[in-house]
């Protein structure tokens, strides 16, 4: 899998991803604006080390437009109380302490990896196998 920071996770089955569902999710997500970000700050979750989008707000705001549209599909199933965007690097265990000192080596201080986000892609793993099912692109 491409490394991503996941906008709503799970969604619906691809079998269930019809024209009218992909002009909801594109009618929803036109509203929202591209937008820079940096990914600076190193976390961890009990089972994953991730890298933290500063701003997250622009994330939340797209994971909420999508959930109030599909309410049966709350983040990660409802487990958690709050929505916290990341970009999972590494899962808990021994390669995550090596790639914690590897991503603070190569990070430059302060600064981060600067990115965009000007799209949000719908993929799907039926096969085994990640692949893109639609793209959505943000307002300019």
């Amino acid at each position: 899998m491409p490394a991503h920071i996941t906008v709503l996770y799970p969604f619906l089955p691809p079998e269930r991803i019809t024209d009218s569902v992909v002009r909801k999710v594109r009618d929803i997500l036109s509203a929202f604006a591209a937008f820079e970000f940096r990914l600076v700050r190193i976390a961890r979750f009990p089972t994953a080390l991730y890298l933290a989008p500063e701003p997250a707000q622009p994330f939340i705001g797209l994971t909420e437009g999508v959930m109030r549209a599909f309410p049966e599909y709350p983040p990660y199933g409802g487990q958690y109380d709050s929505i916290v965007p990341h970009l999972m690097v590494a899962e808990a265990g021994e390669g995550a302490a090596r790639a914690e000192a590897e991503l603070l080596a190569a990070l430059p201080p302060r600064v981060g990896i600067e990115a965009s986000c000007n799209e949000v892609v719908l993929i799907e793993n039926s096969s085994g196998r990640w692949k893109r099912m639609h793209s959505f692109r943000l307002a300019r």
